[in-house]
């Protein structure tokens, strides 16, 4: 039997990474149903923030990748709706898979052309529907959104969400009726191995934060909930400047913290590096705004580091389930008593949130489940 074709828009996707979590997302799930299904992934021929094509990757022509799927990386020249009609046009596409909301050549424009096509349209919202990010530029959002649902672009559309909290997102903004799939985004193939063991001395702590330094990700908050700490503490932080304006106070807010506390600053860190990395810290320190998923924290959870995260996540009761903490926040006090509390924790208190922190990752990573959900939403019985 054939293998089912699929059209994908994204805006990034591999060798590219800077973007972060919907490129792993497309990744990840390309290398898991890659043996089923047949990826025609249509992209940038840049990364996030760049201008020029800096891998140089060929560009203007489907050309097949690693994991056995089609790649073709669109040069800004060759990027037009009759470009995107032919490449709609050239095949019988069981499922055409639009990742994000406010793109224009990865949403808007294959939206607008597949009207009244009969084809399946599923668009991933890849968390842009939720409560944090819809506060950042919301009368930009609100009017973006409305617009698009007047030309008719998502009537008849299916939509990915990764968790509940997604799914009633959705169904906020595009009606009750609209079939929302809830499927959570897949695990990178990986074996789960016992976690590397890290040393742990009352009285000094060492953080770090994968992701882009934005307001999104709550790198200022993450930085100021520190000033109150006692102790020695070094925070690294990998990822992007999405705004150098937003980074100049997260660099004022550093000199206003005790010389104990040490905030490192690292450019973009390439998707195989971050497990080693992330193993050389004690927890994970990502305060963000909002999460559908959650890369990141996953692959520390897999490297057995617990996670010190706001509750906008998926991954929630970590207390309970001695694997870190996810804190509210509204409650600035209590991100900072946490931190005290994870100063002064000693090897033994390390090594239990250590193994919880592990059996919640390899739990995810061998779970079945996500993989055939994601492959039915594709071809459904």
């Amino acid at each position: 039997m054939s293998k089912p074709k699929v059209l994908v828009f994204i805006d990034w996707y591999k060798p590219y990474f800077k973007a972060g979590g919907p490129v792993r997302s497309m990744v990840n799930l390309v290398e898991r149903l890659g043996d089923r299904i047949t990826f025609h992934i249509v992209t940038s021929d840049r990364d996030y923030t760049a201008t020029t094509n800096e891998a140089a990757v060929p560009t203007d022509r489907w050309v097949r990748s690693d994991a056995g799927e089609f790649v073709y990386h669109a040069s800004p020249a060759v990027r037009s709706i009759r470009t995107w009609r032919r490449l709609i046009r050239s095949e019988a596409w069981e499922v055409v898979y639009i990742n994000g909301l406010y793109s224009r050549w990865s949403t808007i424009v294959p939206l607008w052309i597949l009207q009244g096509t009969g084809i399946r349209r599923i668009v991933a919202v890849r968390g842009m529907l939720a409560a944090g990010p819809m506060r950042q530029g919301a009368a930009k959002k609100r009017l973006f959104l409305w617009m698009m649902k007047r030309m008719g672009c998502f009537r008849g559309v299916e939509f990915q969400a990764t968790n509940p909290e997604e799914a009633a997102d959705i169904r906020r903004w595009f009606g009750s009726d609209v079939l929302v799939h809830e499927v959570p985004n897949l695990a990178r193939m990986m074996p789960a191995v016992r976690p590397a063991a890290i040393a742990k001395q009352p009285g000094s702590l060492r953080l770090i934060s994968v992701a882009r330094i934005a307001e999104e990700k709550n790198t200022l908050f993450a930085i100021e909930r520190l000033k109150g700490v006692k102790g020695r503490i070094r925070f690294d932080l990998y990822g992007a400047v999405y705004d150098e304006a937003y980074f100049l106070r997260c660099k004022e807010a550093v000199k206003h913290l005790p010389s104990s506390i040490e905030v490192c600053w690292h450019g973009q860190l390439a998707n195989e590096a971050v497990a080693a990395a992330i193993a050389e810290a004690h927890f994970l320190y990502m305060p963000s705004v909002g999460e559908n998923f959650g890369h990141t924290m996953l692959e520390a959870l897999i490297a057995g580091r617990p996670l010190l995260i706001s509750d906008r996540t998926p991954w929630k009761g970590l207390e309970k389930e001695a694997a870190g903490w996810d804190l509210p926040l509204e409650d600035d006090a209590r991100f900072t008593a946490t931190l005290q509390r994870a100063v002064d924790m000693d090897q033994v208190g390390l090594d239990r949130l250590v193994e919880g922190a592990y059996a919640i990752g390899a739990r995810y990573l061998n779970d079945p489940l996500p993989v055939e959900r994601s492959f039915r939403m594709f071809k459904p019985a």
